[in-house]
């Protein structure tokens, strides 16, 4: 069995009359990438803050590499928070030795790392300037090289992917890749879920405090069945919505994931879009993960 590196077991969060993390369990093994996905206050971030120990639950616990939270894991972890933490009057390369300093790395070998990274990320023309003279972009590249300097074993990234710009976002993608290649273990919160496909080997799925979905993406795909259809088109495509065998759509514009209730409406769906659109492609899809996410989440779970 793979080593597992974090545990989470029925952590719970109350804050007055609300609870914001209702009885989560997960766990992540040695060299897995999971995606913890779910809508604005679903309860990602204060699951992430429980991990590290920034809040306390009120019940349950956390397992990392073993053990409970000490100060002794510090060095072994990686933590991107939502709310970046840069010191803004602080140069670039001040900033990385002085983060990599608080993970116990030397001076030389912070400078050598430091260089490296700040090249990949085509950043050396910058490393004078202070935080508060970047782009938030850059800012947010800095932040990343400073997460994963220490070359840490565990990596727990809250939106990685913010303020990024495409190129940017394909370069932090990977990094992620690369270091799970090289056995580092990552959890990664995104509203991205594009991205997301393309990194995760497992999907979690939040929504009001408490998981409604934690499998691998093809046992996700395989519940979901083969009953979806995606199609391009021109034209005014809201009748969708009054077909009798439509189960749920995701509408894009020009593109449309539809469910159906069975594959053998498939040819009736398929006169209906001709007779009233312009219809470019028509194909029987695996779902994506946007489309199970907004179906799981609207029908408040499995």
């Amino acid at each position: 069995m793979a080593e597992t590196v974090l545990e989470l077991r029925d952590l719970i969060k109350v804050y007055g009359d609300r609870t914001v993390v209702d009885g989560i369990s997960l766990t992540l093994s040695k060299g897995e990438i999971v995606g913890m996905l779910g809508p604005n206050g679903a309860g990602k971030t204060t699951t992430i803050r429980m991990i590290m120990n920034i809040i306390a639950p009120d019940s349950g616990s956390v397992l990392i590499l073993g053990q409970p939270f000490c100060e002794e894991l510090k060095n072994r972890l990686g933590y991107l928070p939502e709310e970046r933490g840069l010191y803004r009057k602080m140069t670039v390369m001040d900033a990385l030795r002085f983060f990599g300093r608080l993970k116990g790395l030397e001076r030389a070998e912070i400078d050598k790392r430091a260089e490296s990274w700040l090249d990949r990320f085509a950043l050396t023309e910058h490393k004078r300037k202070r935080i508060e003279e970047l782009s938030k972009g850059m800012a947010q590249k800095v932040q990343i090289i400073v997460t994963i300097l220490h070359k840490p074993e565990l990596l727990i990234l809250d939106e990685p992917f913010s303020g990024l710009d495409p190129v940017n976002i394909e370069l932090v993608r990977d990094l992620i890749l690369e270091m799970k290649r090289s056995g580092t273990s990552i959890l990664f919160s995104t509203h991205l879920m594009d991205f997301a496909e393309k990194l995760v080997d497992r999907v979690i799925m939040i929504d009001r405090g408490s998981k409604v979905l934690d499998e691998t993406l093809m046992q996700v795909r395989q519940d979901f069945g083969d009953s979806l259809v995606s199609i391009s088109y021109n034209g005014d495509a809201s009748f969708v919505a009054e077909l009798p065998y439509v189960n749920s759509f995701r509408d894009y514009g020009n593109t449309m994931e539809i469910e159906l209730a069975d594959m053998h409406h498939k040819d009736e769906l398929l006169d209906a879009l001709r007779t009233r659109l312009d219809l470019t492609r028509f194909a029987v899809s695996e779902p994506s993960l946007n489309h199970i996410f907004f179906s799981r989440v609207s029908k408040g779970g499995l």
